[in-house]
């Protein structure tokens, strides 16, 4: 006996060193990954699936949302016009100063703007503004002559020009100036005045600061310094200007507004679960020691998870951080479980037959889960997979530590009873389960139904994006502050624009440009738009503009030459400028036009080559107002439009929220039936007992245990159901991959109490099991139904309905509980 007890004893603390050492690696990669950059991922786009049937439509997004994203803007704003000015370089100068940001533009440095002039200037005689080509090509020859004098007239004695200028000797005519006028630099209310970029709004004047991030802002290192930065520089501001005010916009805010209500959501929602969980275990274990060790197997699932999931996608958003927290009421129902048949066992206890009665329930439990969360693995949200992996992880860690860690260290029989308690538990399990076990249990069943269709048939859906990502209401109040004063209305709705070289997308470019233009003398105008056609034309266009002063002006160069000398050019000039068409260049290139230094706020416009592999290129065209009354001319637009997409992220978003809303009804309906099938071939009896020879059983009796224990999670999904239809609560994809997950979770109760009645020798025994379910159930709402409280819609939306179907769940469990004559025999 004592060599097996020594055995006993060593087989134990190499279970425990086993277990110590899977959680010092674990928590070591945690620290090491938390250690370094933040892996905490605070983008709301990696929420989101790619919705774009065509690559280069996604890559479009992702490109305009990197542009966009490193760029921070302030507008400073005052009724006094001297003091926003003032104010704006006082705050720029801080900015700067403070080393958080890569750059601060408050006042504009000297820009000649001869450097646009001076790159099209090669390539003037292929650029003609929409008037002149159309002048050109529709004049008759008598009446261009005369045209062409007026014009070169015009221009000569016109009085003095503001914008972009040409020499006149390099631009006789005014064809490439007039050209450059039509460059979309400007699109915005802004004005240049004193070098600031200036907003007149009624009496208020608002000063615009542009700022870029050293990194990105998605990371918490610069979130941080841009908030202590901005705080001190804007507390300076106060004391100087008490009548300014500061708006500010940009991802960096946004993002670092998610993690710090992400982060203190962790900690409301863990420190309350945690407290909540322990305050019930010790009023049901009254013992210490159990409450410990249930916490060390939840830690080692969490820590466990952390780690995988840090492994397996590299960063952890917060809505996993978050949905992290509330896994601790699940992964402890397993400890519960085994703490009751602990309990339960008085002084007769082992260890080991311990964790062999508890296993089957168990591994029932952790199946019907990992189905639940399985299924969230299918769905391309990359939030919702890394939810996923997390909690598998998880709870696979939490089973496994119940199984083979605490009977290593819960070796020693109890010093205290809770059969009074179980008792308790017993009659109270009794007395429910008459009510609504039995044959009773199809009547609850029926009577259940008729009440809950009435609120079926009210249900509604909502897939709006916008209603499922919360965003802080006064950084979207400076942001539309900001917008009203710039001028700029759309950077979310834009074209898409591919073909197989880039000449073949300016062209196609310049088709939808055309469109957008014929648009704007109906009642489906867009106002502007910013396409890269109109900073670099096709080189088809820059020939036919070639071919059409070819046609009509240079077709006469001696004629030409008489006209200019006329109007009082020298011959030098003159012969200079015609010696400079004689000499035909090649057409402007987008390459051409990239490497010239103040092409940079415009360059997301040219996407260049999205597919090696194919030689696919690609331009984005951002129309300036899209509106819901606009929008269906646009999708129509581009749909006429050969290699044209019109993108809207946050639409397609909702669609496919949508289209997976309805699929996961049957996804749902499936994982019943598997649910079923398996407690089925579970419970079902190979034969009954007879006085003479065993019988086969009849095919309802091998189903009727899997079906009633199946039973009361299916009726919880459908009362969730009414509830929502009678509260007109309108249902969203995460409502219903809630419901994934109260069938994970929610079946394990029955599964619980089944269990129980085939092993449980008299009625306090299945009381303890009684009180473990019910215990079981309590830290699990308690730590979901915290995620109802959530400041984020999405994880709103998951607590809500985990909490009422859990609730239902546990109240109808004992409906999967055999007969009692069933259970006597």
């Amino acid at each position: 006996m004592d060599m097996l007890h020594q055995r006993s004893a060593r087989q134990a603390w190499g279970v425990r060193a086993a277990w110590l050492l899977l959680a010092l690696v674990a928590a070591l990669y945690c620290g090491w990954r938390f250690a370094g950059p933040s892996p905490l991922q605070t983008n709301l786009l990696a929420l989101l699936p790619a919705t774009e049937a065509d690559p280069v439509a996604e890559r479009a997004v992702d490109t305009l949302a990197s542009a966009l994203g490193d760029r921070t803007v302030f507008l400073v704003t005052s009724n006094d016009d001297a003091h926003a000015k003032a104010a704006a370089k006082q705050l720029g100068a801080a900015l700067q100063k403070s080393g958080a940001f890569g750059s601060v533009t408050a006042e504009l440095p000297p820009f000649d703007l001869a450097q646009i002039a001076a790159l099209y200037m090669p390539y003037r005689f292929g650029l003609l503004a929409p008037a002149d080509r159309a002048a050109l090509a529709g004049g008759a020859a008598g009446a261009l002559g005369t045209t062409l004098r007026d014009t070169l007239a015009q221009r000569i004695y016109s009085p003095l020009r503001g914008g972009l200028t040409t020499p006149l000797a390099d631009d006789p005519f005014g064809w490439l100036e007039r050209w450059l006028g039509g460059l979309p630099l400007a699109t915005s209310n802004l004005e240049v005045e004193d070098n600031l970029l200036v907003a007149h709004r009624g009496a208020s004047t608002g000063v615009l600061i542009v700022a870029t991030l050293p990194g990105s802002a998605y990371e918490t290192k610069t979130q941080h310094a841009v908030h202590a930065a901005l705080a001190q520089s804007e507390s300076a501001l106060r004391e100087a200007f008490p009548d300014v005010s500061v708006a500010r916009t940009g991802a960096v805010f946004y993002a670092e507004s998610a993690r710090s209500a992400s982060e203190h959501e962790v900690h409301l929602i863990g420190v309350a679960s945690l407290c909540g969980i322990a305050l019930l275990m010790m009023w049901v274990f009254r013992s210490p020691r159990l409450l410990l060790l249930g916490f060390v197997s939840t830690a080692l699932g969490i820590v466990c998870a952390l780690a995988a999931t840090l492994l397996v996608f590299g960063k952890l958003h917060l809505l996993t951080l978050v949905f992290g927290a509330s896994l601790i009421g699940e992964a402890v129902d397993y400890s519960i479980q085994y703490f009751v048949v602990y309990l339960g066992a008085q002084r007769n206890w082992d260890a080991r037959c311990g964790a062999r009665a508890v296993r089957p329930a168990l591994t029932v439990a952790l199946l019907t889960s990992l189905l639940g969360y399985a299924i969230l693995m299918w769905v391309p949200f990359p939030a919702l997979k890394q939810i996923a992996c997390f909690a598998m992880v998880g709870i696979v860690t939490a089973y496994a530590s119940v199984l083979w860690l605490l009977p290593a260290l819960l070796t020693r029989a109890p010093r205290r009873s809770r059969q009074r308690v179980f008792a308790r538990s017993a009659r109270l399990l009794t007395l429910w389960h008459r009510t609504i076990g039995g044959q009773r249990a199809w009547f609850v069943a029926a009577l259940l139904l008729i009440v809950a269709i009435p609120g079926w048939l009210r249900l509604t859906s909502d897939d709006d994006i916008h209603l499922l990502i919360q965003r802080d209401p006064s950084l979207v109040a400076q942001e539309d502050k900001v917008r009203d004063a710039v001028g700029v209305d759309n950077s979310a709705q834009f074209f898409v624009v591919r073909g197989d070289t880039p000449e073949a997308v300016l062209q196609r470019a310049e088709a939808l440009g055309a469109k957008l233009d014929a648009l704007n003398g109906t009642t489906n105008q867009v106002g502007s738009y910013q396409s890269v056609t109109q900073f670099v034309p096709s080189a088809k266009q820059q020939s036919e503009d070639r071919a059409l002063l070819a046609q009509h002006v240079f077709n006469d160069p001696a004629a030409l030459r008489a006209t200019l000398l006329q109007a009082g050019f020298k011959d030098e000039v003159a012969d200079a400028w015609l010696a400079a068409y004689a000499q035909p260049q090649p057409p402007l290139s987008v390459e051409r036009w990239l490497a010239a230094p103040w092409s940079q706020p415009y360059r997301h416009l040219w996407l260049g080559e999205v597919d090696s592999a194919t030689r696919a290129y690609a331009a984005v065209v951002i129309p300036q107002r899209v509106t819901p009354h606009n929008e269906p001319a646009l999708i129509a637009l581009a749909q006429g439009l050969p290699g044209v997409a019109f993108v809207d992220k946050a639409a397609s978003v909702s669609k496919l929220f949508g289209a997976y809303r309805v699929d996961s009804g049957w996804w749902l309906g499936g994982a019943l039936t598997l649910v079923l099938v398996l407690l089925t071939v579970r419970y079902a009896p190979k034969q009954v007992p007879s006085r003479d020879v065993p019988q086969k059983v009849p095919l309802w009796h091998r189903v009727r245990g899997g079906i009633a224990t199946t039973l009361p999670v299916l009726l919880a999904v459908g009362v969730t159901l009414a509830v929502f239809g009678y509260a007109g609560v309108p249902l969203n994809l995460f409502n219903w991959l809630a419901l994934m997950l109260v069938l994970g979770v929610g079946a394990n109760y029955a599964v619980f109490l089944r269990e129980g009645c085939l092993r449980a020798d008299a009625d306090a025994d299945l009381g303890a099991v009684w009180t473990g379910v019910l215990l079981s159930a309590a830290t699990t709402l308690l730590s979901f139904g915290m995620l109802g409280m959530s400041g984020m819609p999405v994880l709103k939306s998951f607590g809500a309905t985990l909490a009422l179907g859990i609730a239902v769940s546990v109240l109808l469990a004992p409906i999967g509980m055999p007969s009692e004559s069933r259970r006597a025999a």
